[in-house]
């Protein structure tokens, strides 16, 4: 009976997990840190905006996991069969949703990241 009630807690917890990630939000690959100066980082941020706590720094060029969501309603996947060029003139002035482990120890967390400092891969 214990077996039962275990599997039972584990099946409830992750149905908790599965309910805290948006529907819409699906991570994904094809971005980049750009424009960011040789000896300077690109802040990833608790939340949208510059006073917020900095949770880790990503040099130039490194990939980034997006969750697809922007401030000022953009969505990366909508805007994605665009030139390059003008996906970057949509987010330029937003935030963008990014999903790290910024400690590496397994706890993924969501950060913002300020679009004028991304690009599509």
């Amino acid at each position: 009976m214990t077996t039962i009630r275990m599997l039972a807690a584990a099946v409830a917890a992750l149905g908790v997990a599965a309910a805290e990630v948006p529907a819409a939000a699906s991570a994904f690959v094809d971005w980049r840190v750009a424009g960011v100066a040789a000896d300077d980082v690109l802040m990833v941020r608790a939340f949208p905006n510059v006073h917020s706590r900095i949770l880790v720094g990503y040099p130039e060029d490194v990939p980034l996991s997006m969750t697809g969501r922007c401030t000022g309603g953009v969505w990366l996947d909508r805007i994605g069969r665009l030139p390059a060029a003008e996906q970057r003139d949509m987010i330029r002035a937003e935030w963008c949703e990014v999903w790290l482990d910024p400690y590496a120890d397994g706890a993924f967390r969501n950060g913002w990241v300020s679009g004028r400092y991304i690009r599509p891969a």
